[in-house]
């Protein structure tokens, strides 16, 4: 019998094993990125009590929105840049200056970097 795991089952192996040293609170939340084929999504989280407390995401952004009978454009590094200002800017208005950057599995390359520098410039310190 031969055991063959999905890329997706080895990311969530691999994003196991971070959470294990990752964890957010009150002071420091959990920036969490989700990356899907055609968008990108962003959550600052409270571990401790469950809690998602900000969150931003390529469909609700100018460069990600869908329009009927257009293909959606939340896929690329421009979605992700405008999603990691997005969510700095959200983290800020809710008073968060520092947070714990979870790149939930996925290796630090392409949109996931651009979303982190993005917040990054915006003023969130990791």
């Amino acid at each position: 019998m031969i055991n063959r795991s999905s890329k997706n089952d080895i990311r969530q192996k691999v994003h196991e094993r971070i959470r294990n040293r990752i964890v957010g609170n009150t002071e420091r939340p959990r920036l969490n990125v989700y990356r899907s084929l055609n968008h990108i999504y962003a959550q600052l989280i409270d571990d401790r009590s469950g809690a998602t407390l900000v969150s931003a995401n390529s469909l609700e952004s100018p460069n990600g929105a869908a329009s009927k009978g257009k293909r959606s454009s939340g896929g690329n590094v421009a979605a992700a840049k405008a999603v990691g200002k997005k969510i700095a800017e959200r983290a800020k208005e809710k008073g968060f200056q520092r947070v714990v950057f979870d790149r939930g599995g996925y290796l630090y390359h392409g949109r996931v970097k651009a979303l982190a520098e993005a917040a990054r410039e915006a003023g969130l310190q990791f």
